[in-house]
């Protein structure tokens, strides 16, 4: 044989070969030559230097070089393979402690996610006044992530002092930027659901604690369940210039005040105005319950709600005009049976205690026009200006898609005009085919489908269309139900949000800033939603939110 024969390489992983000098050489041979040779062992020189050329007897020669066990060629084969372990390099080591590290920085953040969830869902405190490592109190975030520790040694091992000093994860802002992705991932899964489809915004305003402007908004809108949500979203702030002003009085003055003060309330309690302003108030509140009900409930109905409206107003119409005779008689027995004076109804009356500013006017014209007129006036001017009647003609047209006593208050031409209000919703086209939607919805909808029989409001008309997949079916009748779903008319969840502010905001927690603030508002009202947002989402938008000292 003549030349270098390619399956030699089979089951040979030492040889190589050089085209250039045609010969063969012992890879390991070659590597760690100098090393044996420094330690007097005689290399094979034909495969690490020269190079082996007789190929007529290669095989032979092969088996010679590599020898028995302990030959020279198999301890240095035995370095190379250990050279070629990945497994055993010093790169290989410090990837094994980098991941280490890794997978205890991620089971420490995983535990502060933990201790910070409790804390939102429950509207608590995260500092203390004293954190130090002597503070027997050191507030509740340290506190219960100390006692988390102490129940789970695997996180004991890893948190607090037990954790490297520059990777504790416990001061303030990381706290506070651990609140911002629970908030963020909770509007994120809010915005999801939501889905980009149509949607109300609810805006009111509250003063806090600290006496600042606070605004909150409510998202309002159908999900894909035909279910109608109300999801706050956010709050702001609006600081308020101006001063304020607090009665101070004196330590040696405060009983003597105390008296005076419940002398006054007292004796203006056993007054004849009073009690008529209180029964007064009494049959108002009493008639505007039912309205009231309505624009507080979660699942608030328009059609209902406009319904307690027109009822509200005209039982305070019937008040105003047929129903003082009957109060005064009602108050009369009152201070009767409590032994308050009566005052002469025609006699002139005389405001204040002096007898010399008399008005020309009596008693009883005082108590009707002054007063009971004028409040119940007040009433009604302020259902006025909350329902003009732009918005009244709009919610009464919504009244027509009802689906009470098998649709009897269908219209379809009051319908058509109610869509004129949403001109950008339904062009021509879509004018046109809501006409014949319309007519082939009200035939099924009141045909023989049990479905739709029994139904008390459009919320539930929207849940049945969708659960049925009949909302495929007429797509701009469901938008339209949308539509009128998603138009609120009162505020209650905003001011829900308020109560829940005032409960995380308190006299003891009056400085808590307004994005910390709001973080804590978001998980806390929605924390439903926020339960079901999981940690990984937390971690991985905790550690993009900066760059972070560990990586995970």
């Amino acid at each position: 044989m003549r030349q270098f024969f390619p399956n030699w390489f089979n089951g040979r992983k030492w040889l190589e070969y050089s085209i250039t000098k045609d010969a063969a050489f012992c890879l390991c041979c070659y590597l760690f030559k100098n090393e044996c040779e420094s330690r007097g062992y005689v290399v094979d020189a034909a495969f690490t230097k020269t190079g082996y050329r007789a190929w007529n007897k290669a095989t032979e020669r092969f088996r010679a070089h590599v020898g028995d066990i302990n030959s020279i060629h198999n301890k240095c084969f035995n370095k190379m393979l250990d050279l070629m372990n990945q497994s055993q390099s010093i790169r290989t080591s410090f990837d094994k402690k980098s991941q280490k590290e890794k997978s205890e920085s991620r089971r420490r953040l995983s535990a502060l996610v933990d201790v910070t969830r409790f804390l939102l869902k429950l509207g608590l405190s995260f500092r203390g006044h004293d954190e130090s490592r002597s503070s027997s109190n050191r507030g509740i975030f340290l506190e219960l992530l100390q006692w988390y520790g102490d129940i789970n040694e695997d996180v004991g091992s890893i948190i607090l002092e037990k954790a490297p000093k520059n990777e504790m994860m416990c001061s303030p802002s990381i706290q506070k930027d651990i609140v911002d992705s629970c908030a963020k991932e909770t509007i994120k899964s809010i915005l999801e659901d939501l889905d980009g489809d149509y949607f109300g915004i609810l805006v009111d305003e509250s003063k806090d604690v600290s006496h600042k402007e606070q605004m909150a908004l409510v998202l309002r809108y159908v999900n894909k369940e035909g279910e109608v949500i109300e999801r706050f979203v956010v709050r702001g702030v609006a600081h308020i210039r101006g001063s304020a002003y607090w009665a101070r009085i004196k330590s040696r003055t405060w009983a003597s005040a105390a008296r005076l003060l419940a002398k006054t309330l007292v004796d203006t309690i056993k007054k004849f105005d009073f009690a008529f302003m209180l029964h007064l108030m009494w049959k108002i509140l009493m008639m505007t319950n039912e309205l009231n009900f309505s624009l507080q409930r979660m699942d608030q109905d328009i059609v209902n709600a406009m319904g307690f409206l027109a009822l509200t107003k005209q039982r305070l119409q019937n008040m105003r005009d047929n129903e003082f005779e009957s109060l005064m008689d009602d108050v009369s027995s009152f201070c009767d049976k409590h032994d308050i004076v009566i005052p002469e109804m025609d006699a002139s009356y005389f405001p204040g205690k002096s007898k010399r500013k008399a008005l020309d006017v009596t008693y009883s014209h005082h108590l009707r026009v002054e007063i009971f007129y004028v409040v119940i006036d007040l009433h009604l001017q302020k259902l006025n200006n909350r329902f003009d009647v732009v918005s009244t003609d709009l919610l009464l047209g919504m009244a027509s898609l009802n689906p009470v006593n098998s649709f009897g208050s269908f219209d379809k031409g009051k319908i058509m005009r109610l869509v004129e209000y949403y001109m950008n919703e339904f062009d021509n086209n879509k004018l046109r085919d809501l006409s014949f939607q319309l007519d082939s919805f009200i035939v099924y909808v009141r045909g023989s489908d049990k479905r739709f029989f029994n139904l008390k409001g459009i919320s539930d008309l929207a849940k049945v269309l969708v659960k049925s997949d009949l909302h495929q079916i007429w797509p701009l009748v469901y938008l339209l139900i949308k539509l009128t779903l998603i138009l609120p008319v009162a505020t209650a969840s905003v001011e829900r949000a308020f109560s829940s502010m005032k409960y995380i905001k308190n006299e003891l927690r009056n400085s808590i800033g307004d994005e910390f603030l709001n973080g804590c508002l978001v998980c806390y009202v929605e924390r439903k939603i926020f339960a079901n947002v999981n940690n990984d989402a937390i971690i991985y938008r905790f550690q993009h939110m900066k760059r972070r000292r560990a990586q995970l």
